[in-house]
């Protein structure tokens, strides 16, 4: 399987680079898997696909202000981008900078990329891969990031980040801090829709997925079989688990609301030994879900738009089926969808035979 496969032209004028003024008014690309037929709805129309037999199942980690601005005391300007706190309080994080610091050199933050050092620092450990491994020498990273760390927006995003993103670059049910990037399909629901699935009785659950910057990465192998997948760190405990059961118990449908929900669910089983049934589960997962996967546990998704060669778009081919999704795409760019992280969404119905 070729990772050229799941390629495709997007206009770049339809990569949202704003989020609309209100969550629930983005677009639904509503998609009959059977049929590939599509509906255009918007997100305030969710609830009309949805019975009260549903379990909807959020990811309910938070968007860190990971982004740091550095100086090294040599004067060498760096960016940081923090992939994950540790338990020590160090952190894993991509540096990026004209040379690479070496070990035991000082960062001195900076409020961004021109101002001058602030009193905070970060001390550099070593290596773990692509990684490095950074250490507060002043202060601690909670602090340097609550007073000088900005949101970290995706790459194709081309501006810098806002006070308002604080804000929309966030779930409204979100109360983990973790994640490095946003579970985008979570970012349309507001607190009127909401609550609108609560008064319709829809049985709602979370896990934890603590997004990582590898999720924008493209594949760069030539065969999707080669990839080596990054790792994320995932929660499922015994009231999801419970949860799950239950909505199978009375018919109905485990719904995912994006894919970090889907690789957290689908992990969990997938741990938890041959019969794939869904036991709880905490640590690090690389699963990777492409077509001839098979999905034990979710029924339905809700899910953004995704970039071209990515394996975001792979999981959703797999679950939806191949050609479903190159036509869903399609329908979608000539009707003009807003694309990627501020975009528009789909709901999608697992492949018959998935």
């Amino acid at each position: 399987m070729k990772t050229a496969d799941f390629s495709f032209e997007l206009p770049a004028e339809l990569i949202a680079q704003e989020p609309l003024p209100e969550r629930s008014a983005s677009r639904l690309l509503a998609v009959e898997t059977a049929s590939a037929a599509c509906s255009h709805l918007t997100f305030r129309d969710l609830p009309q696909l949805l019975t009260p037999d549903d379990l909807l199942v959020f990811n309910n980690t938070r968007v860190i202000p990971a982004r740091l601005f550095a100086q090294k005391q040599t004067g060498g300007r760096v960016e940081i981008l923090i992939e994950r706190v540790l338990g020590d309080g160090s952190a894993l994080a991509h540096v990026r900078a004209s040379k690479s610091p070496r070990d035991g050199a000082l960062l001195l933050i900076t409020p961004d990329s021109e101002s001058d050092v602030s009193d905070l620092a970060l001390r550099v450990l070593g290596r773990e891969g692509a990684l490095f491994v950074l250490v507060p020498e002043t202060g601690t990273l909670k602090d340097m990031m609550r007073r000088y760390g900005h949101m970290p927006l995706p790459p194709y995003i081309e501006r810098e980040d806002t006070a308002d993103d604080r804000n929309r670059y966030q779930t409204l049910y979100g109360s983990r801090d973790g994640a490095v990037a946003a579970p985008t399909a979570g970012l349309h629901f507001d607190q009127t829709l909401l609550e609108q699935l609560d008064a319709a009785g829809v049985a709602k659950t979370e896990v934890t997925l603590h997004v990582g910057a590898g999720t924008f990465q493209p594949v760069r192998a030539e065969h999707v079989e080669d990839h080596t997948m990054h790792s994320e760190y995932i929660e499922v405990d015994q009231t999801c688990c419970d949860a799950v059961a239950a909505c199978r118990a009375r018919g109905g449908r485990v719904i995912a609301v994006g894919t970090t929900a889907v690789r957290s669910l689908e992990s969990a089983a997938q741990l938890s030994g041959k019969d794939q049934t869904l036991k709880p589960f905490s640590g690090d997962t690389d699963i990777f879900l492409y077509p001839g996967a098979t999905f034990h546990v979710v029924d339905a998704m809700i899910t953004n738009f995704h970039l071209p060669e990515s394996t975001l778009i792979m999981l959703v081919s797999a679950f939806a089926g191949t050609d479903t999704i190159r036509h869903a795409y399609r329908t979608a760019i000539e009707n003009r969808y807003r694309f990627f992280s501020y975009g528009d969404a789909m709901f999608l119905t697992k492949e018959r035979n998935g």
